[in-house]
């Protein structure tokens, strides 16, 4: 899985980069499908957030975090990525599958009246 990095107001130092790696490498392993990441670190004044955005089974998932802690923000974000990907994994596996039919049959005449 390919990972593109970038930082806001931020210098993306090696520690925050294997964090970054090492973290979003489990979700790697288990959503195989999944190609890449595209995860924006920023800091402002009171808070540091994380922004991860992929394309998964056809459609866009985003998350975002944010926490004083700028490693904590990003266990934040692999937690709710988890969350997103699982969920998109189980609606289209709902879809793949075929509904009952309901049994359309005509009123009785007990019923009509």
């Amino acid at each position: 899985m390919q990972i593109q990095l970038s930082g806001h107001h931020v210098e993306i130092t090696d520690a925050i980069r294997e964090s970054v790696n090492t973290k979003f490498a489990k979700i790697g392993s288990h959503f195989p499908q999944l190609e890449s990441l595209s995860v924006t670190l920023t800091v402002e004044r009171a808070s540091q957030s994380v922004e991860v955005t992929t394309q998964y089974l056809g459609a866009p998932v985003a998350v975002q975090a944010a926490n004083q802690d700028m490693y904590a923000a990003i266990a934040q974000a692999v937690k709710k990525l988890e969350a997103a990907l699982a969920h998109r994994k189980g609606s289209v596996k709902s879809n793949r599958h075929e509904k009952p039919q309901l049994d359309e049959q005509e009123p009785t005449e007990e019923e009509a009246l």
